[in-house]
Order: structure tokens, then sequence, then C-alpha cells
């Protein structure tokens, strides 16, 4: 009879490490762009360029009610991502994304409308949600713009 038992909680204890997990995964992505309108005329042409070493903060809830903090640095095409895998029960709900600091010696006025984009985040696991741009304009417009 001992040894009957000894094998059924070998067998069970066995089962339990071999059962699949019911957490599930869930994966998101937050990316967007920081860019210099250097004739300042609210449109993005062969003129304005990208702006490398820009800070971003996004700041996102989640369904179950945590507040996450992230920081972001544009690359050489002037794009940031923040990106992160969580218990699908703990994935983002909204999200607010806005700039924090830009290094570029020319634009430094943050333009009308780029303070921050707040917007609810309802994707599946594995999609992304693209941020409009941030556009900084510079202090005076240069001539050949004009």
């Amino acid at each position: 009879m001992e040894s009957q038992l000894k094998k059924l909680v070998t067998a069970l204890a066995l089962s339990a490490l071999f059962m699949p997990c019911t957490v599930r995964a869930w994966t998101g992505e937050i990316h967007g762009r920081v860019v210099c309108d250097v004739c300042g005329d609210a449109s993005i042409g062969p003129e304005d360029h990208v702006i490398e070493g820009a800070e971003v903060a996004v700041l996102c809830i989640t369904k179950s009610g945590e507040v996450l903090n992230y920081q972001a640095f544009t690359n050489s095409k002037g794009i940031y991502t923040v990106a992160e895998t969580m218990p699908e029960s703990d994935r983002w709900d909204a999200c607010l994304a806005r700039p924090i600091s830009r290094f570029h010696e020319h634009c430094t006025h943050l333009g009308g409308g780029s303070s921050g984009a707040k917007f609810t985040y309802n994707y599946p696991s594995g999609y992304s949600h693209s941020v409009r741009p941030f556009v900084y304009r510079p202090v005076s417009v240069p001539m050949y713009c004009i």
C-alpha cells in the first residue's frame, strides 16, 4: 500500500511540474518621432529633420490600476520606442506620451499641440501604437523659408 501511495504522490508532483501555465503573456509597444520643423510652417518637408537624443516620457495605467512610467530617447531616425511584456490581466489601458527635453541648438520651441498625446491602448498582444510626431520649431525662421 505504501509503494502505491508513493507512486501516486510522484505522479501528481510530476504532472504539476508539466502543467501549462494559465497566465497569458501580453506584449505592447508605443513609438513616435520628434521632428524639427525648420520653417515653422506646420508641415513636414525636405527642409525639416528629425531630432536625435530627444527624451520622451510615457506614462501608462494598466487594467489592474498600476501606474507605469517609461523614459525613452530618440534614435538617429528621431524615433523613440517603449515596449513591455506583462500578464494580459495587467496590460496597458491608457497612456500619455510627452516630450521632456530635446538636444538641438536651433529647434528649441515646442510647437502647439505637441505638449502630449493621451490615448487608450486596446490592441492585442504584439501590436504597436504610433503616437503623432512631437514638433519643435526654431526661435527664428531661416531666410530660405520666407
